[in-house]
Order: structure tokens, then sequence, then C-alpha cells
């Protein structure tokens, strides 16, 4: 096989078109759009929803769903605010670590509930979304958490590339961005290097003929839906950093970007095809689509109806190119 039909069938040389043609657009429709201040800002304000988007992938590929990871996210994040509010002196660390432990675990229970129930994962995750978020309200009283310490502030402020606007604001790539390229560089060799990585593929793909060949199911379920918690958790210290106080209320109800960016990457609802590459690509066309409209002063109220459209036109194409190789009797796995 030429290199030339196996490059164009990917997905991704199709999003790669679609992200360009926008960024051509947008440019002309503003001239701060291309600026890098403003390409490092939708780097790092786009970080949150990067890292969970890369979680939903490993889920989606393993031939799951999961929807309570904002609300994974909001504990996990709450649980630290208090944490650090208590002990200000606390290293960083125990405030990234925290999160993810406690997102790690709710995912492993996400896990549990499906395996045993056999319920369909979306009907367990929108109660466990339920759940985890009510439960919180709940205990809290929905109260925020202002006062943070200035070693989390300061983290905030770090950038290992730091430039001067012409007014006199200091911009450039953020620390948040490189965490995001970390979860990034680590979730594509775990999917392309490890054992787990194939395992998850064949599951999404054919989860009888996976069992067959000895793959331990549950183990499968368990570190997939974990590690969705755990980067939940993980986006949820990095929420906290943007916005630098903690509201119960912000996260649950940003799902739709998150579910757009990974089926518009090409992760197959079916389950069995995605990648990394195509998860940051419809993350960053999700981030210049609002960004763009933003810049172009569009009311707020027409962001949703963008992004919902730009899901089910997504979506439509990735069934409609399984049914195309289904026919061919070919099977695609992007890797």
């Amino acid at each position: 096989m030429s290199v030339v039909p196996r490059v164009s069938g990917r997905n991704e040389v199709y999003l790669l078109m679609v992200f360009l043609s926008l960024v051509a657009v947008l440019a002309t429709f503003s001239d701060k759009f291309l600026t890098l201040e403003n390409v490092f800002d939708i780097l790092r304000n786009y970080s949150f929803l990067g890292i969970l988007t890369l979680g939903e992938l490993v889920v989606l590929i393993s031939g799951g769903i999961d929807v309570s990871f904002m609300a994974v996210a909001t504990v996990a994040q709450y649980v630290m605010g208090v944490a650090i509010t208590i002990y200000p002196f606390a290293h960083i660390t125990i405030a990234i670590l925290l999160p993810m432990s406690i997102g790690a675990a709710l995912g492993a229970l996400n896990a549990v509930l499906i395996y045993y129930t056999r319920v369909h994962p979306v009907i367990i995750t929108i109660a466990t979304l339920n759940v985890f978020y009510g439960v919180l309200v709940f205990l809290t009283g929905g109260r925020w958490i202002y006062e943070l310490p200035n070693s989390f502030f300061a983290f905030a402020q770090r950038m290992p590339i730091r430039l001067m606007s012409k007014a006199g604001v200091p911009y450039g790539l953020s620390v948040l961005t490189l965490i995001w390229v970390f979860v990034a560089a680590l979730t594509w060799f775990i999917l392309n290097y490890l054992p787990i990585g194939r395992k998850i593929y064949a599951l999404g793909g054919n989860p009888e003929a996976a069992r067959r060949a000895g793959v331990n199911i549950f183990m499968v379920m368990l570190f997939v839906y974990a590690y969705m918690g755990l980067l939940s958790g993980l986006a949820g210290f990095v929420q906290a950093q943007l916005t630098q106080l903690i509201q119960p209320n912000s996260m649950v109800g940003r799902e739709l970007d998150v579910l757009a960016a990974v089926v518009l990457g090409g992760a197959s609802v079916f389950g069995g095809s995605g990648s990394v590459t195509g998860a940051i690509l419809g993350v960053l066309t999700v981030a210049i689509v609002r960004n763009g409209l933003i810049l172009m002063k569009i009311s707020s109220y027409w962001h949703d109806v963008v992004i919902g459209l730009i899901l089910a036109a997504a979506a439509a194409t990735t069934a409609y190119q399984s049914k195309k190789h289904t026919r061919r009797g070919v099977r695609i796995y992007v890797q």
C-alpha cells in the first residue's frame, strides 16, 4: 500500500485541514487572533480541557464512556482546596497528588460498578456524576474557597518562556501548558508501547475476542477508569490554578467540550480507535472556535450551539467511516 492513501485516510489529516482553514478564517476577522500572546493564552486556558480529553480518549478506545469526570474533578479539587487552606505551608506537590489520588479512587469505583452491574457505562457514570456532585454540595453547602496559599498562586505564574507585551504585561509558555504536554506524551506512550495499551485497543475493538485471548477485562477496565479519574483530579488542580479560587459549580456542565474534542479527534464511540494526536487537534479546534467567537464578540449563548453542531458532525463522520470500512471487511485501529 502506498503512503499517500494511508496518510490521507487518517482522521487527523482531515481534522488538520479543517483546523488550518478555521485559523485562516478567524485570522481575517480579528488581527489579535494569530498573535503569540493569544496563542499562549489558548494553550494555557485549555490545558484543563486538554487533560480531560486525553482521559476520555482512553475510555472511548476501550469501548466505554465516562460522563462523570467533571464531578470527579470537582470533588477532588474541593478536597484539595480544604487541605491546602488548613495546611497552607504544604508543598505544591501535595496539592497535585492529593486530587489525583482521590480522582483515581472515584474512577476505580466507576469501573467496579460498570463491571459487576453490567449496566451501560453512560448510565453508571451519569448516576455517579449526580451522586458525587450532590454529596459534595450537600456537605459543603456549595461554599466557595477563596483564600488559597501564596505558593499556589506563585505556581500558576511560572513561565519557562516569559515575554513582555507592548503594554508591559508578562506572557509566555505556562507551566500548566507543560503539564498538558506531559500528560499527552504519557498517554501516547501508554497506548502505543505498553501491553495495557494494546489490551485497551483490543477490548474496544472486540471484547469477546479480547476475553478469549486471555485479556483480564476487569483489570483493563479498572486501569481505564482509574486513569480517567486520575487525570480528572489533575485537571481539577489545573482549573483551580487558572481561576485561583474553587467553585463547586464551575465545572459540572462543561462535559460537552471534552466529548466534542475527543470525538472530533477521531475516537470512535464504538471503541477500538482513536489517537492522542487526534485528541489534541480536537481540543485545539474547539479552543480556537470558542476563542474566535469571543474575539468576534458573538454572544456566549451561541457558543454551545456551535460546539454541539461540531460534535454532531464529528460523530456522524466517525460513524460513516466505520460503516464504510466495515463493508470492506477492514477494521482500522488508529494508533
